[in-house]
């Protein structure tokens, strides 16, 4: 045997060696369905399976604290498995009024301080890391990730240059072949589609005192996380920015002893992605001891329609004379709150001094008097520079604040929401985050964090188009509370869109704006569109007004993504239906065998000439029962609505 023989032998013997000794551990959901099998070797991998079908094929994971990197050769020092099975009840509960969390957990120990926890659920997988390092702080340097797909499969994205980003981008569909190393990256939720079809979400949860994290391309079918360092210093820009003046050399400075974020997909058909409650049950615990100050409703907006009301003897605009008209349309439909957008103080950085056309306080005697509250709008940087208008408004009797602009998701912006929510719990006042990230768990530790935007919403105008909001029950929606701010009476087929300030106007239909209220989720839902309108239009207003913002039971009835969604969602003994469309028309039949005896049904669906003049739309009425069968037809950028009592 020659001597290039023997090594080549040697080589293969060392590798069969290193390959023998590798551990392999698996890890099957509770009805066999997922399977995850977790390899320790040369690196620590994973790769995931829904019923045999290959979704993620060997994905590295790794963790830098200070100079020490886990990830290569990891030394196993144990292995613990356990059953997780309890119920949630979230204090907002968006889908259902109890969750069930039932996974199988196994825990890998490893020395040096780390720990990883894999759980397999029926509809998907997740992951966290721990470190126990003692006491005090450690730098988290870097946190590896990488997501590699056995083939080509449809990628669904956000795309972004940067990490500051006001994650209201519209989605780019992209076969991973063709999302090189180099393309821009993109933020979460990612939504990944197999060639058989097989929908995978990829998003983040429980994520406190860390950065949010990013995917960018690496060719070859796969994606590597990136994360926006930990900012040391800063200072402001404008009245609303801010400019990071050093950064540390890590992504975090933390505590030396706690768990890092949970990394999720939801695995399965278009009903099990948009019925998910991932996000909730990896999201953490409520912290609050008493949560029933907390009230979720609907709103009146005033900044889309540009404080536009007619058919009065007073001037319109930003004064008190227009907000109490407001009130008076709230206080006629049950709508709970109204909202003073940009413009009610004379300056944005002072939230002390009101133009002199608003006396805030006089509205919420007036609202109340109405069962009306007032929520109030403030830059984010206006907030951290004055934190005492928190106590300040809660005492006066507003009912919740609005914080804008945060466009940035590291470290201390991430702490910047807790800190903002903890303090707006103390004072109760609710809480909804605008220019900002996706849910990612505060909201159930602190749920008088009502809901978030980050999200291509209405106020986007003529940029908001239907073929792109049909994804968001697949996407954004699907990790938690949305505030899309639908609600357009001027509804307009997209090219025929011509809304300006005063005048606006929602692509989609009628009956599409009036079915988000059921398709989409938030704790506050906005009424965008002008009061006038509203009382114009008053059948329309009454069922939107109607729809509750919490519920206590959801079923998909029908949906493909990227082509329709159809959602039936129970609050007590009513039903309330929504469906919607993208740029094609639909014929849906659905099954109402889940109602439980005789019922009627009310609805809205599109007009014969909806297609071309979307404001048109038709009322209806029929008594139904577990038998019946709803036919839908769904015009271009369409919808249809109903409840059934």
């Amino acid at each position: 045997m020659t001597k290039s023989l023997l090594f080549v032998c040697a080589m293969l013997g060392t590798s069969l060696c290193t390959s023998a000794a590798d551990k392999k551990e698996t890890l099957v959901s509770p009805n066999g369905n997922v399977k995850l099998e977790v390899t320790v070797g040369e690196r620590l991998t994973y790769s995931t399976y829904l019923a045999g079908e290959q979704l993620l094929k060997d994905c590295p994971l790794s963790l830098q604290v200070g100079k020490e990197t886990f990830g290569q050769n990891p030394k196993l020092s144990g292995t613990k498995r356990m059953k997780v099975d309890e119920v949630i009840r979230p204090v907002v509960p968006l889908k259902f009024a109890e969750v069930p969390n039932k996974a199988e957990q196994l825990t890998l120990t490893f020395k040096g301080g780390i720990s990883v926890d894999f759980r397999a659920y029926d509809n998907g997988i997740a992951y966290r890391f721990s470190i126990n390092k003692g006491k005090g702080s450690v730098d988290v340097v870097s946190e590896g990730l990488e997501l590699n797909l056995p083939t080509a499969f449809t990628a669904h994205v956000s795309k972004t240059g940067g990490f500051g980003t006001s994650y209201e981008n519209p989605y780019t569909h992209i076969s991973t072949a063709d999302y090189k190393a180099g393309d821009e990256m993109t933020y979460l939720p990612v939504l990944l589609e197999s060639p058989k079809g097989t929908l995978m979400l990829i998003s983040e949860s429980d994520v406190r005192d860390y950065p949010h994290m990013f995917l960018k391309p690496v060719g070859g079918n796969g994606f590597t996380a990136t994360f926006p360092k930990s900012p040391e210093t800063w200072e402001p820009s404008g009245d609303r920015g801010w400019r990071v003046t050093k950064e540390r050399d890590c992504i975090a400075r933390t505590d030396a002893k706690r768990t890092l974020p949970w990394r999720f997909a939801v695995i399965g058909s278009d009903k099990t992605i948009a019925e998910n409650q991932m996000e909730v049950i990896l999201g953490g615990k409520c912290e609050l001891d008493d949560t029933s100050w907390i009230k979720p409703g609907k709103v009146n907006w005033d900044w889309w329609n540009h404080w536009t009301v007619w058919d009065v003897d007073f001037e319109t605009g930003i004064n008190n004379d227009t907000y109490k008209y407001i009130i008076d349309c709230a206080s006629k439909f049950g709508v709970e709150y109204i909202l003073l957008d940009e413009g009610w103080n004379k300056r944005v950085q002072d939230p002390f001094t009101t133009r002199d056309e608003i006396d805030v306080k006089e509205l919420v005697e007036y609202g109340a008097k109405k069962n009306v509250g007032i929520v109030l709008w403030l830059s984010w940087l206006t907030v951290e520079q004055h934190m005492d208008l928190i106590p300040f408004y809660a005492k006066m009797g507003v009912k919740g604040l609005k914080i804008d602009f945060m466009d940035h998701s590291d470290q201390w912006m991430v702490n910047f929401y807790e800190r903002v929510a903890r303090e707006c719990a103390k004072n109760k006042l609710l809480v909804d985050f605008h220019g900002s990230f996706k849910p990612a768990g505060l909201e159930q530790r602190l749920p008088n964090l009502i809901s978030y935007e980050g999200v291509r919403g209405l106020e986007q105008g003529g940029g908001c188009r239907p073929d792109n909001s049909i994804w968001l029950p697949f996407m954004r929606n699907a990790v938690g509370p949305m505030d899309f701010t639908p609600g357009s009476m001027q509804s307009a087929q997209p090219e025929d869109n011509r809304g300006t300030g005063s005048m606006p106007m929602g692509s989609g239909t009628r009956a599409y704006q009036m079915a988000l209220y059921v398709c989409f989720e938030s704790g506050v839902q906005m009424l965008a569109d002008s009061p006038t309108r509203y009382l114009r239009e008053e059948e329309c207003t009454r069922f939107i007004a109607s729809v509750p913002t919490t519920w206590d039971e959801t079923r998909v009835l029908a949906a493909k993504a990227g082509n329709y969604y159809v959602v039936a969602k129970r609050k007590g003994s009513e039903w309330f239906i929504g469906g919607i469309t993208g740029d094609k028309a639909q014929e849906i039949e659905v099954s109402l065998d889940f109602i439980g005896g005789n019922k009627h049904l009310t609805a809205f669906q599109d007009g014969r000439n909806a297609h071309r003049i979307a404001v048109d739309y038709k009322r209806v009425e029929q008594n139904v029962t577990p038998q019946t069968k709803l036919k839908l037809h769904l015009v271009r950028n369409g919808g249809w609505c109903g409840v059934i009592k």
